[in-house]
């Protein structure tokens, strides 16, 4: 593992000031934070830190641009055609968005530029596909005696929609959240985590440049025990949307439930990657190794668990070997690096908190281990073998930290797979269909790779289940999670 050296990519920084109805100021009471380089240590931004006051104001001021009708009475071709523009956009600042994220929370520059930025205006582009064709449904319904009966449904926006996203993603994952709710002609309030404010921010800007009217979208920075807290339990807001830790999830979770309101919890996972003995692993194993390294195995669904017939664990340790070992660690926005840093010291810390316990519960430590002893937040890419009982097999490290565990049956390896209190995704790797489908109901999780793994697509849903969370995103599902359905008889 070496260190890159490279022209780095820099940013322009947004205007980080509070997104509030038209205004734009400083948080209640003038707080700050600071969001820094986790490459260096050094301040990218100061923040505001929001308050449950900023909160109060952004609600009101979404509450009021709703009720006008000027976004959720505008017609649905209208609406899609500013949220196509909103994409054309993203497109363009794919480069300025993609640093942003490199320089505030460590993702590699390539990874963002060629990978979350253009998914990030997919995601926009096919809900503004959507937005004149959210219908419902018609029925002719048995007659009362002589009078004739007809029944249909609408699909109606639910109002203001609260979003709060994580740091690992977020440009992706505030299209997620948003891009449908905007196309059902809703009006909403985010809360971007701390760590990773800038890139929604710059999302802000470029949706009311392309048109979004202002009130629609509203940016409130901040801490989440304060500004995120303080908007998961409003009481103005009716759907809350939010993605991260299945800890913070069980605190949201309350909050919102106990005024009814719709929810979208996405809540992170510990993946099984399932290897059979007939697998193409020369096609495979860069997919498997992407599953545990990519982005530093900050992902929710990161395939960590990397469940291998005992026929095949041999080759699939030394593939992942041999990845760990060529990756170029560096500066995330240095175009040689392929392997950038950890979001935060606190998560550092933890990931090596994992490895020790690895090495304490005498799993077999293959390669890496090793947090760098330079400047930044770096860690080595790491491989273990063991088995599903282990601490690392058990718990979300998020991390590059993989955990090869050896079967020999289909059975088993279902049973091993399925030994979690998570259920987000899982891949299967496997040169027989009959294999994939004979496998993939059996799996208690909301996706199914198969021979692959990436993003997920706009078009399909994206959930979990157990403590992965609940409630889907994307897909006409997405469409669904934030429209109220209406029924809707007439007699004649």
């Amino acid at each position: 593992m070496t260190e890159a050296t490279a022209t780095r990519y820099e940013p322009t920084i947004p205007d980080v000031s509070l997104r509030i109805g038209s205004t734009r100021r400083a948080a209640t009471g003038g707080a700050t934070y600071v969001s820094s380089n986790p490459a260096d240590e050094s301040v990218v931004a100061e923040l505001p830190a929001g308050t449950a006051a900023d909160v109060d104001d952004a609600v009101a001021a979404a509450r009021e641009t709703f009720e006008s009708g000027i976004w959720s009475d505008l017609p649905g071709a209208e609406r899609g055609r500013i949220l196509s523009r909103a994409a054309d956009l993203i497109e363009a600042d794919a480069e300025n968005l993609a640093a942003l994220e490199s320089v505030e929370m460590g993702k590699l520059f390539v990874d963002s530029v060629n990978g979350d930025i253009p998914a990030t205006a997919g995601t926009f582009r096919h809900f503004a596909g959507w937005a004149d064709k959210i219908v419902g449904q018609t029925s002719v319904l048995p007659s009362y005696g002589p009078q004739q009966r007809f029944g249909y449904t609408l699909r109606q926006p639910l109002g203001v929609v609260g979003a709060i996203t994580p740091w690992n993603n977020p440009a992706v994952i505030a299209g997620w959240k948003l891009a449908p709710a905007l196309a059902a002609g809703n009006t909403a309030v985010i809360k971007p985590a701390e760590d990773a404010s800038l890139s929604t921010i710059r999302l802000a800007e470029l949706l009311v440049e392309a048109g979004v009217p202002e009130g629609v979208l509203n940016v409130v920075t901040g801490l989440g025990e304060e500004a995120g807290a303080a908007l998961a339990g409003h009481e103005g807001i009716d759907k809350i949307s939010f993605t991260g830790s299945a800890r913070v999830g069980r605190t949201i979770q309350p909050r919102a439930g106990d005024k009814f309101r719709k929810m979208t919890l996405e809540l992170g996972g510990k993946s099984p990657q399932l290897v059979f003995a007939d697998a193409n692993l020369d096609e495979s194993m860069p997919w498997i190794a992407m599953g545990n390294f990519y982005h530093q195995g900050q992902v929710c669904a990161a395939g960590t668990r990397v469940l291998v017939h005992e026929s095949r664990v041999d080759e699939v340790i030394a593939g992942l070997v041999a990845a760990a070992e060529a990756a170029v660690i560096g500066d995330p926005r240095d175009a040689s690096s392929t392997m950038g840093t950890i979001v935060n010291r606190k998560q550092l810390d933890t990931i090596e908190r994992y490895i020790d316990a690895g090495k304490s519960e005498n799993a077999e430590l293959i390669t890496g281990g090793n947090v760098l002893d330079r400047a930044g937040y770096f860690v080595e890419p790491t491989v273990f073998r063991g088995h599903n009982d282990l601490t690392i097999a058990r718990e979300e490290i998020f991390g590059p930290v993989a955990t090869v565990i050896p079967f020999s049956t289909t059975d088993e390896a279902v049973q091993i797979a399925n030994d979690t209190k998570y259920g987000l995704n899982a891949m299967i790797h496997t040169s027989s269909l009959s294999t994939a489908h004979a496998v993939i109901p059996r799996l208690r999780v909301g996706m199914v790779w198969v021979n692959g793994w990436g993003v997920p697509e706009p078009g399909l849903p994206w959930g979990g289940r157990e403590a992965s969370g609940y409630g889907r995103e994307l897909g006409q599902s997405g469409i669904h999670a934030n429209t109220e359905e209406k029924t809707v008889h007439l007699a004649f």
